[in-house]
């Protein structure tokens, strides 16, 4: 997976704000976070069982919204 900014007209920090953008839509931020220390299996369970459970919750609000 390769990831490309590039930088138009020497403004350096519009082209940092789009890649801190494209990291963070991509997971890529989220997953350095949870790698920094060791999680123990079973909160590791937990967590992914919580973010299932929000995606799942997000997905039904979304569903909802649009059958009115």
């Amino acid at each position: 997976m390769s990831l490309e900014v590039k930088v138009q007209n020497n403004q350096i920090e519009n082209a940092i704000k789009t890649l801190k953008r494209q990291l963070i839509r991509d997971g890529v931020l989220k997953e350095l976070k949870n790698r920094r220390a060791y999680e123990k299996p079973s909160v590791k369970k937990k967590r992914k069982q919580r973010e299932a459970r929000r995606r799942r919750q997000k997905a039904a609000r979304r569903s909802s919204r649009f059958s009115r």
